[in-house]
């Protein structure tokens, strides 16, 4: 009993990888999913079109999908790595005052 599940895990994460390569270069094509699964799901026509219409208005302001603005977002930049070195060297040297007034 234990072998068979152990085969059919094995056979839905091969099926899934196979999915998902095969799927892969569909992400800006399916931005009509989120609204019309909330369509489907709620029966809710504003929230869809809300949905649909911000995503699009951030897609023609920033000239990202709102996927790359969050990923661009999330990713460290050169500027934090200096910000953090200053921040770090600023609190040695406090540390440092606060030793020799004790």
């Amino acid at each position: 009993m234990c072998k068979v599940l152990g085969i059919m895990i094995i056979k839905k994460i091969t099926l899934g990888l196979f999915i998902l390569g095969l799927l892969n270069g569909c992400i800006q094509n399916s931005a009509l999913v989120g609204p019309i699964y909330a369509l489907g799901s709620t029966g809710n026509v504003y929230q869809a079109s809300l949905s649909f219409g911000t995503n699009k208005a951030i897609t023609s302001v920033t000239g990202k999908s709102p996927l790359e603005n969050v990923d661009n977002l999330l990713k460290a930049k050169k500027q934090d790595s200096m910000l953090r070195k200053l921040v770090k060297k600023q609190i040695k040297e406090t540390r440092k005052k606060l030793k020799f007034t004790k």
